[in-house]
C-alpha cells in the first residue's frame, strides 16, 4: 500500500498523525516558513514519544536553499545531533547560486548522516534540471525525493512526476504540495509509492484574554490567535482511501 507521510509542526500534531495512521512523520518548525529545523526539545520529545518514523527537516532559515557558510555550519551541527540523537531519517536540501544541486555540501552532510535515510526536499522543485539533478542524488545515496514535479502543486506537475519515477534509479518519488483526499488516487495511478501531506487546518487558540493593539508578528493581518495543526480525521481519511486504492503498475 501507499505511504503516508504527514508533515508536522510539533509533537502534539505528530501524535495526532500516528494515532490517525500515518506510516511516517516529517517534523518541522515554522509553518508559515514552509518547514524549519525543529528545537531540540521538540526533537526529544518526539524520540521518545513517537513510534513511527520520525524525519527533523534541517533547514536553518525560510527562503531560498542556497546557504551562507555560517549557516551551512549550523545545518551540520544539526545533522549530528539528529544523527546521535537516534532519528531513522532527516530531509535536507541545498542548491548553489546558479540552481544546481550544491553537491559538495551534499557531499558533507551526506557523509555526517551515518545510517539515516535522507530525503532531498522541495529544494528540488527550485533547481535547472530536474533529471540532472535526479541522477546526482541517486550518485549522492539519497533514499527519496519530495517533489510537486516543479510545480505550483503536485497535482499540476503530475507529468514530472511520471517522468522522474520512469526515470529512478533509487530514490523514491514521493509527491508533495496540494496532496489531499480528494487527488490521491491521481498519484497512485501513476505508481508512485508515496505521498506527503500536511492534512491540517487552522485550529483557534485557547485564549480567552486577547490584548488589543500589540501583535507579536510583523504581518499585522495575521491571526496570532490561530495554530496549525493535523487533522486527524483527515489523515485517517487518507489511509482508508489509500487501502482500499487498486495497484497499478509502475510503467502505468
Amino acid at each position: 500500500m501507499m505511504k503516508l507521510e504527514i508533515c508536522c509542526f510539533g509533537v502534539e500534531c505528530a501524535l495526532t498523525a500516528e494515532r490517525a495512521g500515518a506510516d511516517r512523520i516529517e517534523l518541522c518548525a515554522s509553518q508559515l516558513d514552509g518547514g524549519l529545523t525543529p528545537s531540540y526539545g521538540t526533537l526529544k520529545l518526539a524520540r521518545d514519544k513517537v513510534s513511527i518514523p520520525v524525519h527533523p527537516i534541517i533547514r536553518p532559515r525560510g527562503g531560498d536553499f542556497c546557504y551562507s557558510y555560517t549557516e551551512f555550519e549550523v545545518m551540520k551541527n544539526d545533522m549530528a545531533m539528529i544523527r546521535d540523537m537516534g532519528f531513522p531519517g532527516a530531509v535536507i536540501g541545498m542548491l548553489d547560486a546558479e540552481g544546481h544541486i550544491d553537491l559538495p555540501r551534499m557531499r558533507e552532510l551526506m557523509q555526517l548522516s551515518g545510517n539515516m535515510a535522507i530525503t532531498f526536499h522541495r529544494a528540488f522543485d527550485m533547481c535547472v534540471s530536474p533529471l540532472v539533478a535526479l541522477s546526482q542524488l541517486t550518485d549522492l545515496g539519497i533514499a527519496r525525493i519530495l517533489t510537486s514535479g516543479q510545480q505550483q502543486s503536485a497535482e499540476v506537475g503530475l507529468p514530472l512526476l511520471k517522468e522522474l519515477l520512469n526515470e529512478t534509479q533509487g530514490p523514491v518519488i514521493m509527491a508533495g504540495a496540494g496532496v489531499r483526499l480528494t487527488n490521491l488516487h491521481k498519484f497512485q495511478e501513476i505508481g508512485l509509492t508515496e505521498v506527503h501531506s500536511s492534512a491540517g487546518h487552522m485550529v483557534p487558540s485557547e485564549m480567552r484574554y486577547r490584548k488589543a493593539g500589540v501583535t507579536m508578528c510583523s504581518d499585522s493581518e495575521f491571526d496570532e490567535f490561530t495554530h496549525y495543526c493535523v487533522d486527524g480525521e483527515v489523515v485517517e481519511a487518507m489511509k482508508t482511501a489509500l487501502s482500499l486504492g487498486e495497484p497499478y503498475p509502475r510503467s502505468a
